[in-house]
Order: structure tokens, then C-alpha cells, then sequence
């Protein structure tokens, strides 16, 4: 068999599709399925079930995707080692982050790690799904340290960082201030959710050590944090997100922190990649310009 043909493979299974599939190898769409065809001829069985929109795996595809993707993996990762050891980090080093890391997605770090390794290509994804890194290809993620699993290698980001309610001074003037977490239900609010199937976030409190959260039920609910930060800005209601997040806003007055009392601080956000894994010279530039940056 033809090993070249499980790259092809798992490529499709992660991409969902032969186009993008192709994009990602540098190949073209046709070689991409002729290719899978062959393995399937190989192995005397289907791998993927075929719409005209959509491909996905068969079971006994799933099988062959869970068997091969971390040791081909771990492979990948030598092989990347071996290639860099002689001169400086150089590649694609593929990151993803939540949308609420602002430390990382700022600007300035990832301004700073371009200047410093320019044969270094970050790809940056920043989405707020929580999946496993190896099997999607990602070289290390920015997450809340409290998410990250057991068995990844976590690097600080940050300190500890806070939630806050806020609202602009217009909208509470007209509305007044909440005295307690409960009363947000009688507030018009702008809420956030990752997805449109998916329920909106929770505002989540604590006092004297007792944990608990409010559905606000939003009148404005979005992915996006600037449409969040737009419409407080307005006047349009009571926002909640991370303190760095709206920082610049409140220490220019725009907005106004509600209920603190209500909301102390947790563990920040970290830099994690597979404990399991060869760390490559450019996966080690971004753990070490990670530590220098705080």
C-alpha cells in the first residue's frame, strides 16, 4: 500500500470535504479522490459515506481516522524536529485560541513573535469549540486553564482574570443599577453564544464561596464580541464577558462595572499542547516568547 494515501485520507476526514481537503495538501481535488478511492480498493471497503455536500466517515473509516491520527501525529512532529534542528524555527505553526484569550489576540504578541521568528507562518483559528487539538491538526490552543485537559502541557498566559457585568453611564441612568445577580432579569440584556443550535452563555456569580449563575434571557444575543461592545456602548442593555475584554471602555468611562462583589477572580488563560508530542523548534519559539511576554 501506498502510505502517501493515508495523508490523503486523513486529510478528507478532517477537512469534510475533497476540495478543502486538496487546498490543504497543495493538490488538486481530483488527486485527492482518486487517491482515497485507491485505499478504499486496498482495504476492500467504504471509508467515507458521499453527498453531494457533504463526506463523512464510515464507521469502519471512523476506525481506521482514531488508529492513525496519533501516531501518524507523533510522526509528523519528529520529523518536523529533525528538519528545523540545524537553523532557526521556521514553518506553519498552527494555533487555535478562544475568542475571549485578549492577551493573545490583541495585536501586540503575536506582532512581536512575527518580528522576532519572520520564517515562522502563524495560523491563528480562533473559535470558541472545544476539540482535541491532535486529532484537527492544531500544533497547541489558548484556552481558560480550568478547560484544558489533564494531558496537555499547560504554559501561564496571564494571571488570574475576572468576568464582569457592564453597562454604559446613558443606559443606567435610564435604568438604573442592578443591587443583585437576580435582578439582570428585569434588565434588557446582550448575550453571547458560540453557535446559533446552542443556548445562550449563563452569567455565572459567586459569594461567600457559593457558585451560581443567572439565565438572562438577552434581548440581543450574538457570536460576536465587538457587536457586544457596540451596542452597551449604545445604551443597548447589560453586557458580560471578560474584564480585559472591556478595559479600555471602563477606564475611559464608557462603560461601568456592575455587581464586583458578585464577581472575584480565577485562573487566566494558558498555552497548551500535547505532553505526548515532540515539541519543534517553532512550537518551542512560541512557548518560550509566551513566558517572555508576561
Amino acid at each position: 500500500m501506498d502510505l502517501n494515501l493515508l495523508t490523503l485520507f486523513i486529510a478528507v476526514a478532517e477537512a469534510g470535504n475533497f476540495r478543502a481537503a486538496a487546498d490543504r495538501l497543495g493538490v488538486t481535488r481530483s488527486a485527492v479522490s482518486q487517491g482515497v478511492r485507491r485505499l478504499e480498493s486496498d482495504l476492500t471497503r467504504p471509508l467515507f459515506n458521499r453527498t453531494t455536500r457533504s463526506v463523512r466517515l464510515t464507521e469502519e473509516g471512523e476506525r481506521l481516522y482514531q488508529a492513525l491520527v496519533h501516531p501518524l501525529g507523533e510522526i509528523d512532529a519528529v520529523l518536523g524536529a529533525t528538519r528545523d534542528a540545524p537553523g532557526a524555527p521556521h514553518g506553519t505553526l498552527r494555533v487555535t485560541a478562544t475568542s475571549i484569550a485578549e492577551r493573545f489576540l490583541s495585536g501586540p504578541l503575536i506582532a512581536d513573535f512575527a518580528e522576532r521568528y519572520p520564517h515562522v507562518t502563524l495560523d491563528v483559528t480562533v473559535t470558541d469549540e472545544e476539540f482535541d487539538i491532535v486529532a484537527t491538526g492544531f500544533d497547541a490552543g489558548i484556552r481558560l486553564g480550568e478547560v484544558i485537559e489533564r494531558d496537555m502541557v499547560a504554559v501561564p498566559l496571564t494571571g488570574e482574570q475576572r468576568q464582569v457585568a457592564v453597562a454604559s453611564p446613558a443606559y443606567l441612568a435610564r435604568h438604573g443599577y442592578p443591587a443583585h445577580p437576580g435582578e439582570l432579569t428585569h434588565h434588557r440584556c446582550i448575550g453571547w453564544r458560540p453557535r446559533p443550535d446552542t443556548a445562550p452563555y449563563r452569567w455565572e456569580f459567586e459569594r461567600d464561596g457559593q457558585a451560581f449563575d443567572v439565565a438572562v434571557a438577552p434581548q440581543v444575543t450574538t457570536n460576536d464580541l465587538l457587536l457586544m461592545i457596540r451596542t452597551a456602548l449604545a445604551g443597548g442593555g447589560i453586557t458580560f464577558g471578560m474584564e480585559e475584554t472591556f478595559r479600555p471602555y471602563i477606564e475611559r468611562g464608557e462603560l461601568m462595572t456592575l455587581l464586583d462583589d458578585w464577581l472575584p477572580p480565577f485562573a487566566g488563560f494558558s498555552l497548551y499542547y500535547p505532553s505526548r508530542r515532540t515539541v519543534t523548534p517553532k512550537l518551542r519559539a512560541l512557548i518560550d516568547h509566551v513566558r517572555d511576554y508576561r
